[in-house]
């Protein structure tokens, strides 16, 4: 026996069923469709990057975009992010639309909270591109508290806290806490306690700098992670210097005319170059050392007694 298909009817459950499934696609749809829309509209204009800057700046917030996507907040997320890395492949950015990266990064982890790699990039460029440590810590502790078991969420945050807000403790706190986490690197246990004893030792820092630029794959912030080592050489470098002056003040009675005459007189070895290709200039009235190429000091650092010089 045959059945013509123009008699066959679905029931009245499964036409709901059908309903129901048209409706969520229909919805789904719409709202990716809203997005690409937007994206079309926006790059048809003169100027494409500041039309994805703008489509940055035009999202809603995530907890409002995130019902409209009707469970696909997921692919949402994705979409959003590949967007936004048309816009960090630029050489270099306004402080407004690092405002409204870190606003697309806000969005983004809430449409999806376990997406740690848009916490790790977020942090890494807001503190050292951005210059914004503050939108960083907001981004990586909103991270660490919906990913508490990656350890390198905690670990940038030791970064900020030590390289950019000076506050060694605290750095500690977080370094040891990525420490307690499954994943991590064998050296972070004993890179929290070395920040515990002597968190203004160079040497300490230069540690940590080496062992963010091994988790960093990025050609672009690895350049930047290299400038900044290079920088706390320079701090290095004038601290043995200067304990040097200071020990031939001491024995001599006057501060030597030139750096070489610590080496003439057994308290150096040698002077260390300059990692930037300039030199270390001695002012022979008071005993201060400098950097031709960063005549500033790296203040950071400076968190002993004597304070910034």
């Amino acid at each position: 026996m045959t059945f013509s298909s123009r008699t066959q009817q679905p029931s009245h459950s499964a036409t709901n069923i059908l309903i129901r499934i048209g409706l969520l696609t229909a919805g789904c749809m719409l709202s990716l469709v809203s997005i690409v829309q937007l994206q079309r509209s926006l790059d048809h204009r003169t100027d494409r990057t500041i039309a994805q800057i703008e489509e940055l700046a035009q999202l809603p917030r995530g907890e409002y975009l995130k019902p409209a996507l009707l469970g696909y907040h997921n692919l949402g997320a994705d979409i959003l992010w590949l967007r936004l890395l048309q816009v960090l492949g630029k050489k270099k950015n306004t402080a407004d639309e690092y405002e409204w990266i870190f606003h697309a990064m806000d969005v983004i982890t809430t449409l999806d909270p376990q997406y740690d790699y848009v916490y790790y990039v977020g942090g890494v460029v807001l503190t050292n591109i951005a210059n914004r440590v503050d939108l960083s810590n907001r981004l990586l502790e909103k991270g660490f508290k919906e990913n508490p078991t990656v350890w390198n969420i905690p670990f940038l945050l030791g970064y900020n806290h030590y390289f950019i807000q000076g506050d060694a403790v605290k750095a500690a706190e977080y370094i040891a806490a990525a420490a307690r986490l499954p994943g991590g690197p064998a050296y972070l246990p004993g890179l929290a306690s070395r920040m515990y004893a002597e968190a203004n030792n160079p040497e300490t820092a230069l540690q940590f700098l080496e062992a963010l630029w091994r988790q960093t794959q990025d050609d672009g912030m690895r350049e930047v992670l290299e400038k900044r080592v290079k920088e706390v050489m320079i701090e290095r470098d004038i601290r043995l210097l200067e304990s040097a002056v200071n020990q031939y003040k001491g024995k001599q009675g006057h501060v030597p005319a030139k750096l070489q005459d610590l080496v003439t007189s057994g308290y150096l070895h040698q002077i260390p170059e300059e990692p930037f290709g300039g030199s270390y200039k001695l002012d022979s009235k008071i005993g201060k050392v400098t950097s031709s190429t960063h005549p500033d000091r790296l203040k950071v650092f400076r968190l002993d007694k004597q304070g910034s010089v």
